[in-house]
Formats: C-alpha cells, structure tokens, sequence
C-alpha cells in the first residue's frame, strides 16, 4: 500500500468511526456537564462597545498646546557615539545588555532631513525634541534629556511661530524638565488627567518625530508600573502607539484631551518604533514640575534604610503569605529610619495606610514626598506588626553629591568611573570613607561589582574622605601611567575587599 493510500484509509477509517459515533449517540442522553465547566459562568464574558469614532476632535482641542524643542547644545557635549549624545534619545543608564533594546528617541544631529547622522561641526550640533504648554504664561514641559547640555532652546508652536526658552529646572532621576518661553503673551495650553488611565484605554500622542512636527499617533495603554532600568524611580506608562526619535518629552493624551504621560523611552533594536513605547505618568510630571516650577530642583524625602526585594524564600522564612513588601537590610546611623528604630529583618509593608509591594515602590514612595513630611510606616517584625511615625529628611542632592564627572574634567580627559559620591559621614554611613550614592550601569566600577551603598576607604593606597579626595588619586594615578586603580571597598554589610578598576578616559 503506497503512503497516499494509506493515509487514505486511514482518513477512511476515521470518518467511519465518527459517523458510527454520531449514529450511536442519536437521540439519547447528552452526557452530563463536568464539574469544573458548571463553576463557569453560564453566558462568556463580554466586552462593552466602544470603538472609537474618530479622534479628530481630540486632536483639534489639544494640538495647539504641542511644541516643537529645538536644541543647541554646548561645545562640549559629547559626539563619540550615539549611546553617548545629549539629546540624541538614547538611554544612558540601560544595563548594558538592554542598551541596544531601550533607546530613548530625541533626533540628535539635527538638520531636519539630514537624519541622525549627518556631519556637524563641533559646538554646531543639535537636538530636537517635543514638548507642551501647561499654563498660558508658557511653561513648557520635556524630557530632560531633550534639554541636557543645552546652550540655546527655541520651541516651535502649532501656528510656526519659533520663540526662545530658557530651562527653568531638569530632573534627571525622571527625566523631566521645565521651559519658559521668555517671549510674554498668552499661549493655548493643555492640563493633565485626574486620574490614572487603566490598562486598555485609548491614548493619543502628539510630538515631533524626525523633526517633522505635528504628528498624532493613536493606541492604547497596554501596561501600568513598567521598570525599564532607567533610573532609581521607573514607573512607566507602556502604550502601542506609534513613536518615534523626536516624540521625546511629547505628551500622551486620554480620549478626553487631558495628558496621562509623557513619553520618553521606547524598545526598539533600530531606534523606530516597534509598538513598546513608555511614558511618564502625569502624577509624577505633575509632582516634579511643580517642584522646578517653585525652586528650579527636586527635592526628595529621604529615609535611610537599605533595603531589598521579598522573594519567596524569604516570605517563607518569614512566616509571610505573600512575597511583598521591603526587607529592611539595614538602617543607617542618624537617619530618620533609624531614630524610628527600624532594624534589620523589618518588612515595611505600607506608608500610610498605601500597601508597599516591593523595594523599588518603597524608594518611589518616600521619594515623592517632601522633607520634613511625617509618614506612618507600617512594618513587621519577628512576626508582629506595628507602625513607626517618621519625619523624612531630605534626600543627599546634586550638590552633596559629587557627580560622575565634571564639564573641566571632561575636556580635561578625567577618566569616568560611572559613580556618584558623597562623604559617607554626610549620608549616615559612619564617617571614614566615601559612599556610593549612584551607579552607572555601564560604567567601569560596576563592571567590578561596585553598588550603590557601598564605601569607598582608600583609593591607591591613600585613605579617602570626600569626592575630591577619590578623584585626585585617579588623577595621579592616571599620571604615573597606571591602566587601572586599586580600591579597598566596603559593603553595605560591612565587608571589605579590594576592587581594581579600569581608568577609562571616555566621558559619558
């Protein structure tokens, strides 16, 4: 029997048994409903109607309040690659093997149909990005990295009017930065959302890709509370519609007209848009803008403990039912946290009375509110809860800080550790040392292992005390031809090793 005819008959045969099937099961009894199928609803589940019509009226209302951000950057942004432009789009602080997925997309290079890459001089590059109007005196909010190394900024409004803008404040831990047009007059203006957009909800961009102006593009929320390694606060918007470089600090717009993101990062291998895009929630622009508009900086509460993910062995361990919460590895000496008496092994579960799923939340929370605040944390300790009522401090800033590198540095050829630091006495870390407050993921101290909350004792052999201390002894060492420095670190649990790194000339 060749194989056609086999399967013939095997087709044959199969036809006969379910014909022979369908005559002995004719007119008799249908066999009962299993049981797992009657604990399901009687009628499927319906979703209600509501396609959208058109979203031209949307469109209508809220275009005018959309801006074009033109930049001219400083001489001494950097031009070596595009993962290192200002204003190119690209997130910098993407672990290195995210770093060809998540790109940020302002159009670098600017030169409208020159593309990205097209030849500039140095001190003539520039960066475009979008933006919108939030008060009719012409506040313009954006993404910081639109405006980051700006020389000059001009925004382009819906009528093709160009008008100069001064950076009011930027906040790089969002990404977000506020403009005013210095031009006086009254300008059209859009107001954000009451309320967080649920998943599935019809969103509409509006922004500026490729330096084309004016574009709207139109899908849904497809996901809430998104953390994409961006920065210490990650809590994005994700949404289907189409973006692209140039949208960067354009806003995302509910069917109602009102702003629920703003969007700054999309997930793309070739920098065009794939359908993941992210954007920043209006509460949190909300609450930054309102900083930078009153003071021109964020300030943040702070709390001082170190702290860490439940995962579920640990929820085991602990008795909990659930893996959530904040294990509290430990409290720094002098912080808030600690003169509440919060130890190490405490879960903090809520501030107050709003449940904490994990570490970042925690961080996310107490960030968002302002020193001198008082919080009611609610924490769980050898198996018995109680609440603690602490006063925030104030977050260590950029000028306590020492930052990774500055402007002198960079044309100066100071090598780029990719740490920020601070004297360890100033951030309840004891006082020897110098602490780590952030760590650029792609920079050479976390290639060896280097974490924030770790300190820094000596660098070269030379004890350390402040920033400046760590920076002269990689100056020295980068004079007397060393490839690498030597360091004795300490951990957050309090053990030390000694951490050779790399002395990388190449300024991020």
């Amino acid at each position: 029997m060749t194989l056609t005819v086999r399967r013939r008959a095997l087709a044959s045969v199969a036809a006969a048994a379910l014909v022979a099937g369908g005559a002995a099961g004719f007119g008799l009894t249908q066999p009962a409903t299993p049981a797992f199928a009657q604990a399901l609803p009687q009628t499927p589940i319906a979703a209600p109607q509501h396609p959208p019509g058109s979203f031209a009226d949307v469109v209508d209302k809220v275009k005018p309040g959309v801006v074009a951000v033109k930049v001219k950057l400083n001489a001494d942004a950097s031009d070596d690659d595009d993962d290192d432009t200002p204003g190119n789009g690209n997130l910098q602080q993407v672990p290195p093997q995210l770093r060809e997925f998540f790109k940020r997309f302002g159009q670098g290079n600017q030169g409208g149909s020159q593309g990205r890459n097209a030849p500039q001089q140095r001190g003539e590059r520039g960066a475009v990005g979008s933006g919108f109007i939030i008060s009719g005196d012409g506040y313009v909010v954006t993404n910081n990295h639109v405006v980051d190394k700006a020389k000059t900024v001009q925004v382009t409004l819906d009528d093709n009017r160009t008008l100069d803008a001064k950076v009011i404040g930027k906040d790089p831990k969002t990404d977000l930065a506020l403009l005013k047009i210095t031009e006086g007059g009254t300008y059209p203006y859009v107001q954000f959302g009451k309320g967080a957009p649920r998943v599935g909800d019809w969103v509409v961009a509006i922004g500026n890709p490729f330096g084309l102006g004016g574009t709207v593009t139109a899908g849904i929320v497809s996901a809430r509370g998104r953390d994409i390694g961006a920065g210490p606060y990650d809590d994005f918007l994700q949404i289907d519609a189409p973006i692209n470089k140039g949208n960067s600090g354009g806003p995302t717009f509910n069917v109602n007209g009102e702003v629920v993101g703003v969007n700054t990062a999309i997930a793309s291998p070739s920098g065009g848009s794939v359908g993941l895009a992210f954007a920043i929630p209006a509460e949190t622009v909300q609450a930054v803008v309102d900083q930078l508009r009153t003071d021109g900086k964020v300030v943040r509460g702070y709390l001082g403990v170190q702290v860490q993910p439940v995962t579920k062995d640990i929820a085991d361990g602990l008795g909990l039912d659930k893996a959530k919460g904040a294990l509290v590895d430990h409290a720094e000496n002098g912080t808030p946290a600690a003169k509440a008496g919060l130890k190490s092994g405490d879960v903090i579960e809520s501030v107050n009375g709003t449940p904490i799923n994990d570490a970042k939340e925690l961080s996310r929370k107490i960030a968002g509110l302002k020193p001198g605040t008082a919080v009611k944390l609610a924490y769980l300790r050898n198996g018995k809860n109680d609440v603690a009522t602490v006063e925030l401090g104030t977050l260590p800033t950029d000028a306590k800080v020492a930052s990774r590198s500055s402007d002198d540095d960079a044309t100066s050829g100071q090598p780029r550790l990719g740490l920020s630091l601070a004297p360890a006495g100033d951030v309840g870390l004891g006082g020897d040392g110098v602490a780590v407050m952030e760590v650029d993921p792609s920079g050479p101290a976390a290639a060896k292992g280097i974490e924030q909350g770790d300190v820094i004792l000596d660098v070269a052999g030379t004890s350390v005390s402040k920033p400046s201390d760590v920076q002269a002894q990689i100056r020295a060492a980068q004079a007397n031809g060393r490839k690498a420095v030597l360091m004795r670190v300490k951990s957050a649990k309090g053990q030390t090793r000694f951490v050779a790194v790399a002395l990388s000339s190449k300024e991020g």
